[in-house]
């Protein structure tokens, strides 16, 4: 009989309690005698976000079916567990076991934002682990960081012994291999990692050292050992069909954020937008083929019990074959009652179409994300949708009984001029008048509802704009005031609300994003200092960060304000994404000419992403 880590005592003190108890339907059980190898694979935030995450339902899914692999979850436990369990001495664990994160060999760290750096602190530190990978013994997990914030590993490389670059699926097997084979001859610690350090997509930060110029600036990165590689390329699956992919997902006790089945339908994206990494890293666009989607799909609803599914990908209007698979979707999902859900469709007569097949009307809402309010700024951006696409995509959209549009833009992007800012407010005004044209006044339920957002832009390792300088907060607050006083002077106002980011919390993402070694230091002393859950804004303490950079004598300017020179060398330039920095460099440069690069279906730019010879790559080298 499994015994729960928490008693019912403390059960009964803490918010949802079923976040620390595991036993979820399809979370699997296996007995410790019978592995060689336990995992515990962490995702640093609390149950109900970390629940909703599509890659560690894969990797927990892949690990599990290796018969001599036990793969557990653990989650960053909430504000009000954190307290008892530091006063009670009580040891962060894994859900399914119910055993200590320090019994076992590996603990896997997924980092999909950078406000997550101080939790995963909070993970270590409740788990007994020693925060800094040179402190660690052998009788320590081996600590490995995975997911889109280890582009740039270099704020926070010094709490971890190991980085897997890329996708997951492809490596796994050959690091755990090594490192049975490692403990079998009883080698240390140390020499895991140097042998590690071959392994295709694997960096071990202590194996390299990084010396600077005078101006702050990166000199040059030195191997600490012979025969480990300059550059590390990322790992990619070439064939995203036949892979690992969950037919039993874990389903939780509580409701999450993502409480459905998720589909990823493709991956990757043609687009090319200027401030978008995922774009980039996820180059080149690979589609999972029709049949496997359908019989996943079914699987997956008929193991799960969920009353939804939703197709995951960055711009799902892209799939080639989306008809064929919402067909069938929607034939299978209505004899049962399941709803379809469709996120990153573009508005046209197309999506706006599929939308209505598969959407009740009256309770969604339709989102545009056209990002920048001109279209001069949308062609710097490299954002491929123009002004009379979104008005005529409005104006079918509510012929077709939509009455709220949700509406995305960002502040801060390169070039932004007034005149930009004031276009945000003048589209929303445009769009509100549409519906006014369009619906008579017999047919309306009230008035149109605009909802505008606007988040401050942060320049991003691996995109075009990894040179751009940001704006201060200050100067993010005096957009964000212009955009809500040029939407009070519109003619429709009354229909348009407005919402905006934290300034704040946008400086220090910029901060982080783009750091080097020297941040790990400050990321250490905030969380000493009480910092954690910064991704939450009742939690996030400024003054407590801007302090620490201080007292660390840190120039935040060197990381946000600061344009950067062409030839500069970058904390992340040892990492390989597939595309190439001369690619970005020249995106950059046609960025500030204000012209826009054709996507991948219409022309290959030859960004680099061709040499790993799979996806869309291919068929443009076979028309």
């Amino acid at each position: 009989m499994r015994k729960l880590a928490l008693s019912d005592e403390i059960l009964m003190q803490v918010e949802k309690p079923a976040r620390y108890i595991g036993n979820e339907v399809n979370s699997v059980m296996k007995k410790k005698n019978e592995v060689q190898v336990r995992f515990a694979m962490c995702f640093p935030d609390v149950y109900e976000i970390g629940m909703s995450h599509l890659g560690i339902q894969i990797i927990y899914d892949m690990l599990n079916q290796f018969e001599d692999v036990w793969c557990e979850r653990v989650y960053s436990p909430w504000v009000d567990l954190d307290a008892i369990m530091r006063k009670e001495h009580i040891p962060l664990f894994a859900l399914e076991s119910q055993d200590p994160i320090k019994e076992f060999d590996f603990l896997g760290i997924t980092i999909q934002y950078e406000m997550c750096y101080t939790n995963i602190l909070q993970v270590l530190d409740l788990s007994g682990i020693p925060l800094l990978s040179k402190d660690r013994s052998e009788e320590d997990p081996i600590v490995i960081g995975g997911g889109p914030c280890t582009y740039n590993p270099e704020p926070f490389c010094d709490f971890f012994d190991l980085f897997y670059i890329g996708e997951g699926e492809t490596q796994y097997r050959n690091l755990l291999d090594l490192y049975k084979e490692c403990k079998r001859k009883k080698e240390s610690r140390r020499e895991f990692l140097k042998k590690a350090a071959r392994i295709p997509g694997i960096y071990i930060p202590s194996l390299y050292d990084v010396t600077y110029k005078e101006d702050g600036t990166i000199d040059e990165r030195i191997p600490l050992e012979e025969g480990i590689p300059m550059t590390i390329t990322k790992e990619l699956v070439t064939d995203v069909s036949d892979t690992y992919y969950p037919k039993k997902p874990v389903v939780p006790f509580i409701k999450v954020t993502q409480d459905r089945v998720v589909l990823e339908i493709q991956r990757g994206c043609i687009r090319g937008c200027r401030f978008c990494q995922a774009g980039q890293l996820y180059r080149p666009v690979r589609e999972r083929s029709l049949e496997m989607l359908e019989t996943y799909a079914v699987e997956m609803l008929e193991n799960t019990g969920h009353e939804e599914i939703s197709l995951s990908s960055l711009s799902s209007s892209d799939y080639s074959k989306l008809p064929e698979l919402l067909d069938f979707l929607i034939e299978k999902c209505d004899e049962r009652k399941i709803n379809i859900s469709l996120p990153s469709l573009r508005i046209d007569a197309f999506s706006l179409d599929v939308m209505n097949k598969v959407q009740d009307v009256k309770k969604s809402s339709l989102t545009f994300a056209p990002e920048a309010g001109s279209q001069r700024l949308r062609n710097v951006i490299n954002k491929g949708l123009t002004e009379e696409v979104i008005l005529e995509g409005s104006r079918l959209a509510f012929e077709g009984g939509w009455t709220r549009v949700k509406l995305y833009f960002m502040l801060g992007l390169p070039t932004e001029t007034p005149e930009d800012i004031r276009g945000i407010a003048e589209l929303s005004n445009k769009i509100a008048a549409v519906f006014y044209e369009t619906v008579p006044k017999e047919k309306r339920n009230g008035r149109v509802q605009i909802v505008a957002s606007t988040s401050f832009f942060i320049p991003k390792p691996f995109t075009p704009f990894q040179w751009a300088p940001q704006c201060t907060k200050e100067e993010f607050l005096d957009k964000a005031y212009q955009t809500r006083t040029a939407i009070t002077s519109q003619l429709n106002q009354k229909s348009i609300k407005y919402n905006w980011h934290e300034a704040d919390v946008s400086v220090l993402e910029g901060i982080l994003a783009r750091g080097d070694r020297k941040l790990n230091q400050a990321i250490l002393r905030a969380y000493e200092k009480g910092c954690m859950y910064d991704a939450w804004s009742e939690y996030y303490k400024n003054d407590i960060w801007m302090e620490t950079f201080e007292e660390c004598g840190i120039d935040i300017s060197f990381y946000t304000t600061r344009t950067r020179g062409d030839d500069e060398i970058f904390p992340w330039d040892f990492l390989d994404c597939g595309v190439t920095k001369q690619f970005l460099l020249r995106e950059w440069h046609r960025a500030q000419g204000e012209s826009a690069t054709p996507n991948c279906k219409m022309q290959c730019q030859g960004c680099g992403a061709a040499r790993f010879q799979t996806g869309i790559c291919m068929e443009k080298k076979g028309e």
